[in-house]
């Protein structure tokens, strides 16, 4: 789903684009990087990463204030010189200084895109992308339902056709378990949890085999008791020590249980089209209410059943934002390069 305030009817060529050369600013964060590079390897760009270095005041400053004059944005044969890139990508606040700063020195050259609303102008990008459940609109801005990330349907299909063999034992329905945890607007109560715990364990007793992981958010406390729960049953946990299971358990899933609190790992398991529990704790605030309202009419996700409730199944057809994102940028790069045919051969790597 995209809405796109300045629809453009040129028609796609993705060759013109495969292979041209993009800068991605990252703040150090893997969520960020990750929805950057879902959209560079959706437009089959070469990317080079480029960290965010503010400190002091200029780290307080962002996103509205300068880049300071020690980052040499623009200087010949540095990090931040040219040649410049046909195309450049950030999200995170500490990242838009530098973004901005690159469409001022390398001017049409460089097609620049900010994911994620940067809390400044309207012109600090080319592009701008917010998820739909955010208020900003405009002539520069798309929209999608869910985020952008790197599970695209090749990837996704690679990891079905090799399935791990302590998967593969597991009783079907197979139900990735994805645990989040407290945040600014979702609290874990002790209530929640035993719900939390009673439910996971019904699935079990009920017959099904699952692949349960948390997050840095999840309570010590919690993982343990899920932990406990599983023990000698048909279930994988994984606790962060050794090699991330987390892709697998995205491919190979029949269905999933989310906590509502986990934006990513939702719209991560919204690219497969399989059924998502959502599981609320307490708390929630306007705009996580829209973001699940949208989802949960768009047909992918339902509220997770009472402790033994049954999981029916249902189908509906795959997310996939990177992809969505990356068309409309190949379609307005486009219609810039054909009013400046000089662009084309500028920027190719």
């Amino acid at each position: 789903m995209v809405v796109v305030s300045d629809p453009i009817q040129a028609d796609s060529d993705p060759a013109v684009i495969t292979g041209r050369s993009a800068w991605i600013f990252s703040d150090g964060k893997a969520g960020h990087e990750a929805q950057c590079q879902g959209v560079v390897e959706a437009l089959g760009l070469n990317a080079i990463v480029k960290h965010s270095n503010l400190s002091g005041i200029y780290k307080l400053a962002a996103p509205w204030g300068p880049l300071p004059a020690g980052e040499q944005m623009g200087a010949s044969g540095g990090p931040l010189g040219p040649p410049w890139p046909a195309f450049a990508f950030a999200t995170g606040r500490t990242t838009i200084p530098y973004i901005r700063a690159l469409r001022l020195h390398a001017g049409l050259q460089t097609y620049t895109v900010i994911l994620m609303d940067p809390k400044t102008g309207p012109n600090s990008a080319d592009l701008i992308w917010v998820p739909q459940h955010d208020r900003r609109r405009g002539p520069n801005v798309v929209t999608t339902l869910t985020s952008p990330h790197r599970f695209s349907p090749a990837r996704l299909e690679a990891l079905r056709a090799n399935i791990p063999a302590a998967i593969a034992a597991l009783p079907t329905p197979r139900i990735a378990c994805l645990i989040g945890g407290p945040n600014g607007d979702y609290h874990y109560t002790d209530a929640d949890e035993e719900r939390l715990v009673a439910s996971l364990g019904a699935l079990i007793d009920n017959g099904a085999g699952l692949m349960l992981t948390t997050s840095r958010r999840t309570p010590e406390r919690l993982a343990k008791r899920l932990q406990q729960t599983i023990a000698g049953k048909p279930a994988i946990f994984w606790n962060g020590n050794g090699p991330n299971p987390y892709p697998d358990f995205l491919a190979q899933a029949d269905a999933f249980v989310i906590t509502a609190d986990s934006v990513s790992m939702i719209c991560e398991a919204a690219a497969t089209g399989r059924p998502i529990f959502l599981f609320s704790p307490t708390g929630g605030s306007p705009k996580f209410d829209r973001f699940h309202a949208a989802l949960a009419a768009y047909g992918a996700t339902r509220a997770l059943p009472a402790a033994g409730g049954p999981l029916s199944p249902w189908s509906y057809k795959p997310l996939h934002s990177a992809d969505t994102i990356a068309d409309e940028i190949r379609r307005r790069w486009q219609k810039r390069a054909a009013m400046l045919p000089g662009l084309v051969n500028a920027t190719r790597s």
